[in-house]
């Protein structure tokens, strides 16, 4: 049986032509708004432009101030959860093309409860360690 080369490298293109067309958007978009900025925006520049920008107070410290590591556990904490949501939606998609009642179908299901409840255990964790409390 040959194999057209000509037709798998066109399935391929017209597969995939939406994702370069979003891309080539993207890129146009970002350099368009950069050029845009630079040619309309204001070029005032002094010292308090020039300052640092603490949400509207003046710095009153260095940067080099260290921090609780509750701080970095939070941020974990909510990579986790951002990591799972990631993760929930290839499942959800996969799994709606499942049969009910099969047994590939308790599979899916017994592997994302445990997945749920494994981030579950895991923010509890982090609940009673106190990384929620900024006291």
């Amino acid at each position: 049986m040959p194999h057209d080369h000509a037709a798998s490298t066109s399935l391929i293109v017209s597969t995939y032509w939406p994702i370069l067309l979003l891309l080539c958007l993207a890129a146009s978009f970002a350099v368009a708004v950069l050029i845009l900025t630079h040619l309309l925006g204001p070029r005032r520049a002094g010292a308090i432009k020039g300052g640092a920008y603490e949400s509207g107070l003046n710095p009153i410290d260095t940067a080099r101030k260290r921090f609780n590591v509750r701080y970095y556990l939070l941020a974990m904490t909510f990579l986790v959860f951002d990591v799972e949501i990631i993760f929930l939606y290839p499942w959800a998609t996969s799994f709606r093309q499942v049969e009910p009642g099969s047994e590939l179908g308790a599979v899916f299901l017994g592997r994302i409860l445990f997945f749920l409840l494994a981030s579950v255990a895991a923010y509890v964790y982090a609940w009673r360690k106190g990384v929620f409390r900024f006291d």
